[in-house]
């Protein structure tokens, strides 16, 4: 099973004219689905609220089959965030964190389900309160059997300081196994360096893999003393939000779907495939509005993903 410990949200969507779209949303509410959409157990480690968004949020993850790992509901508000569209379809977020639900996890609740082989984590749940302290604990401490999977994904205007997030993030780097990160997540975290300079400063950091995106350019991951690359094909943009989000659950989905673990991220060629394949999934969740990641159907026709059944979604999850 992969376990997402991650913010669930409303993403409050506003377009170039002014329209406001809501959406159940965060980075690991996404991650979450688009791993639960490509057939792998899931299960999501995050504080869902009792108001009616997080009932609705709580609603859609038992629809996909997802195990809620904390189950009782917080008496604070569902965290939210509002996503400014360009006319390119590219977001820029803000967002409303203090005294909100995704915060409220505590030691006792980042604990690991049984049968966890891979966890993904990082985003917003590293800022907040007290849930970045009893993440990065969880993080740091993951059994050797377990697949850590980090992605920073970076908001500089939620992060009040940046050298203690910063700090956070090597410490976790230590023990983490495959960083997923972006070009806007390096220029954030090492100012003025190019990025393949700064991918080599995180891998001195402890991980296997560092895997980099940067839109529609190639992606770039080094992993067992190379350099690879993947072009992302073109394809008709709604807009990119949750593509990232997509792009992660879709590389640890194949990666953990296809038996591999931990010592196979030193292996180049594994790595190129798992990259191909996730960049399949990160394409699909552009072509549409919103976060929705691929289905197993979706993807079972590409390169990479032939192992997937080529079944059509519930028709009761939306």
């Amino acid at each position: 099973m992969i376990t997402v410990a991650h913010e669930a949200l409303i993403d409050l969507i506003v377009d170039p004219a002014g329209h406001v779209d809501p959406r159940l949303g965060g980075a690991g509410f996404n991650v979450t689905r688009a791993v639960a959409r490509l057939g792998q157990p899931v299960a999501f480690l995050g504080r869902l609220s009792g108001d009616r968004f997080g009932q609705l949020i709580r609603a859609d993850l038992d629809q996909h089959g997802v195990k809620i790992a904390v189950e009782a509901p917080s008496a604070a508000p569902t965290t939210l965030a509002m996503v400014d569209l360009d006319p390119a379809g590219v977001p820029s977020y803000h967002f409303y964190l203090d005294g909100t639900s995704a915060a409220a996890v505590g030691p006792g609740d980042a604990v690991l389900p049984e049968g966890t082989t891979a966890v993904h984590a990082g985003s917003l749940c590293l800022i907040m309160e007290p849930v970045g302290t009893s993440t990065e604990h969880m993080m740091v401490n993951a059994p050797d059997g377990v697949t850590v999977m980090l992605d920073p994904n970076c908001r500089p205007g939620a992060i009040s300081s940046r050298q203690a997030y910063l700090d956070r993030l090597m410490r976790i780097m230590r023990r983490a196994d495959v960083v997923k990160t972006s070009t806007e997540d390096l220029a954030y975290l090492f100012p003025g360096q190019d990025a393949g300079n700064a991918a080599a400063e995180l891998l001195a950091g402890g991980p296997a893999c560092v895997v980099v995106t940067d839109g529609a350019a190639a992606v770039r991951a080094f992993a067992g003393g190379r350099q690879i690359q993947a072009d992302v094909p073109a394809a008709p943009v709604v807009d990119t939000v949750g593509a990232g989000d997509a792009f992660g659950g879709a590389f640890l989905t194949w990666w953990i779907g296809n038996g591999l673990g931990r010592a196979a991220l030193s292996d180049p060629e594994k790595v190129r495939a798992a990259t191909q394949a996730a960049i399949h999934g990160a394409v699909v969740t552009t072509t549409r509005r919103g976060a929705e990641p691929p289905w197993a159907y979706e993807l079972a026709g590409h390169d990479g993903w032939r192992w997937l059944p080529p079944a059509e979604p519930p028709a009761q999850v939306s």
